[in-house]
């Protein structure tokens, strides 16, 4: 009875430990894209507030939508005097592509219970990127990487919803290349065989392709992963699936 007094405190210490350390981890992970991720918010903030939207109404986007492509089309719907019909609509179609982001995510990391959808609401796409970059990622890594977006975002749309229109345009100043080139940086280290290479490079010139062809951002991304899984699955039809490892797993939380 003594012995097992002893270890029940010494087992949640454990236990808690790796968890809190897999937030802080993926929290700070996401870190490197805060530079393009300030002055997004606030301009978005700036054009929803120029679109009629109040101080509230442009922060309860942020807060309910949580998606910088979509909310920008919002703020450029409401501006027109579309129905609600539309922006619904329009939303929808950008974000269907979370819908493989989910897919893939919810295979590699457990998420039972009120996980899943407390994930599936947080995800965009910076963070699948860096969680998707992971040999073994875990729940806490992705919440830490989720919150991490979530709280910087929000925290950008209120600055903009009070400055106004004295943000210069990112574009201007070069932080629209912060996100590309981050999302190439996680790509290089995952192309390992000739089979991802040719994925890879099939489905950018695919995205690349199809953007040229629509107007909805959402469009070439949810084509293109569409394509790239199917072509992947057919030139890997037979092989055997590389398993995350143990050691991988302790290094997610170390």
């Amino acid at each position: 009875m003594g012995p097992g007094r002893t270890r029940r405190p010494h087992t949640i210490v454990v236990m808690g430990s790796p968890r809190r350390t897999a937030f802080l981890r993926g929290f700070l992970a996401i870190a490197p894209l805060w530079l393009g991720v300030v002055p997004f918010g606030i301009v978005y903030a700036v054009i929803a507030r120029d679109a009629g939207l109040s101080v509230v109404e442009t922060q309860a986007l942020s807060l309910f939508v949580f998606a910088g492509s979509a909310q920008f089309s919002a703020a450029g719907l409401f501006a027109t005097g579309a129905t609600a019909l539309e922006v619904v609509l329009t939303t929808f179609l950008l974000n269907v592509r979370h819908v493989l982001y989910g897919l893939s995510l919810g295979r590699r990391i457990p998420l039972p219970g009120w996980r899943r959808p407390t994930a599936a609401y947080f995800l965009t796409d910076e963070v699948f990127g860096i969680v998707a970059a992971r040999r073994a990622p875990t729940l806490g890594f992705l919440l830490g990487a989720e919150l991490s977006l979530f709280v910087v975002w929000n925290l950008s749309t209120l600055g903009g919803a009070f400055l106004g229109a004295t943000i210069p345009d990112p574009g201007e100043l070069g932080l629209d290349l912060v996100f590309p080139l981050a999302f190439l940086a996680l790509l290089v280290p995952l192309v390992r065989t000739r089979v991802e290479l040719v994925v890879a490079v099939a489905s950018g010139g695919l995205a690349y392709a199809v953007a040229h062809m629509s107007s909805s951002g959402g469009v070439p991304i949810v084509v293109a992963g569409v394509t790239g899984s199917l072509l992947g699955a057919v030139l890997t039809r037979g092989r055997k699936v590389e398993e995350p490892r143990l050691d991988d797993a302790i290094r997610e939380v170390a």
